[in-house]
């Protein structure tokens, strides 16, 4: 099964910020899957691009998500972020970006157990009505 998502990294880095202005670098990389290096540069970006505007707290950063700029992409850039970001906001009773994949695996594998099972039944029975 191919790895993929329909959003991308800067999408979910976005999206962290937008639930936790104070979130820590370490918390948005473990969140998201991916470096804490990444999630600077990616923060970065959409800061230079003005989809984020930084603070400075102390020794932390806080962060405010600029939910009117439109989205980059022409097939979607006559919406502003703020629409994408309210469309996956986390759910009342989240489950831990860890318990999803294992879900997934598990879901997958009965699917294919069941698709096998019902393959070696069909062939036995077609294999019993030709002798």
């Amino acid at each position: 099964m191919a790895n993929w998502n329909f959003l991308t990294n800067h999408a979910h880095v976005l999206l962290c910020v937008w639930e936790d202005a104070e979130a820590r670098v370490r918390d948005i990389a473990t969140r998201v899957g991916i470096t804490e290096r990444a999630v600077q540069r990616i923060l970065q970006e959409l800061e230079s691009e003005q989809y984020l505007q930084r603070e400075r707290v102390g020794r932390r950063n806080r962060y405010r998500v600029r939910g009117d700029r439109p989205l980059r992409h022409p097939v979607e850039d006559h919406r502003p972020v703020s629409v994408l970001l309210e469309l996956v906001r986390t759910r009342r009773t989240p489950r831990s970006h860890a318990q999803r994949p294992a879900a997934r695996r598990n879901a997958g594998r009965r699917a294919a157990r069941a698709r096998s099972r019902s393959r070696s039944r069909s062939h036995s029975r077609s294999r019993s009505r030709s002798r």
